[in-house]
């Protein structure tokens, strides 16, 4: 499993907008084949800056079966609008804690 982190800096002013479109394009991301969680998170000191969570069977199926479809597409028609400049990604794998249990 990998975890896709999205950093989004929206437009000030179109936050609410930007929650609105990001409800519309949920379901786009989430029926992905792969795709096992989404989860969209808001800055408590930055409230234009948004983090998008994905976690992915692999970075494969990302960029196989969502980057390189018409759902990211759509995806990204629904929601770009609101950027202030293109999302940082990248993805992460867990460190293991060393502890059982």
């Amino acid at each position: 499993m990998v975890l896709e982190v999205a950093l989004i800096d929206v437009l000030p002013g179109h936050e609410d907008a930007f929650a609105a479109a990001y409800a519309s394009a949920h379901p786009v991301i989430a029926g992905t084949p792969g795709c096992r969680s989404v989860r969209m998170t808001r800055g408590v000191e930055s409230p234009s800056r948004f983090v998008l969570l994905v976690e992915w069977d692999s970075v494969e199926a990302h960029d196989r079966n969502f980057r390189a479809s018409d759902r990211f597409v759509r995806w990204r028609e629904l929601i770009s609008p609101h950027f202030t400049k293109p999302p940082l990604v990248e993805h992460f794998t867990d460190v293991p804690s060393g502890r059982s249990g």
